[in-house]
């Protein structure tokens, strides 16, 4: 099975753990970044093209990998639309949140990470930008999410606030 075929597997796995209610948490991470994914049309690896320091080829090579990110993530939230739980798509009641490790992989920068959430009940459809220059503290969403959750709290780790989404 190829990198889709074993992304679509884990998908309808965790979709299925998520209606039984077997968890209410999943952390889904891909990893092998030092090997060639099994794509087609790419050659090198994902290290690698990360660091593309301008070189348009490794940029292309690195495009072709997100846009199977991407295709395999709107797979993945159609799955948890389709499924019904109490009456309505378990999307309306799972946040799903994905993101990179770092803002700049070529300059290994954790500021400004780009992140994607949908679901969980959030009002969605908008981009959200913090400081830039200050770079808004990603706890300032997870504290957010835990709030959405039924947590009480108004701080996790380093946040200085609740990201108003």
């Amino acid at each position: 099975t190829d990198a889709i075929g074993k992304m679509k597997l884990m998908q309808d796995l965790v979709v299925l753990a998520l209606q039984t209610d077997s968890t209410r948490t999943i952390t889904l991470r891909l990893n092998g970044m030092n090997a060639v994914p099994e794509i087609a049309g790419v050659k090198n690896d994902w290290h690698n093209l990360s660091h593309h320091g301008q070189d348009q080829a490794k940029i292309d090579e690195l495009k072709v990998i997100e846009t199977a990110e991407f295709t395999a993530l709107g797979d993945f939230l159609r799955k948890l639309k389709a499924t019904q739980e109490s009456g309505r798509p378990l999307l309306d009641s799972t946040a799903v949140m994905f993101g990179s490790n770092l803002g700049n992989a070529s300059a290994h920068s954790t500021a400004n990470i780009p992140l994607l959430l949908a679901g969980g009940g959030f009002k969605h459809g908008r981009h959200i930008t913090g400081d830039a220059k200050n770079n808004t503290p990603m706890c300032n969403l997870f504290v957010r999410l835990m709030q959405n959750m039924g947590i009480e709290t108004d701080t996790f780790g380093t946040s200085t606030g609740v990201l108003a989404i």
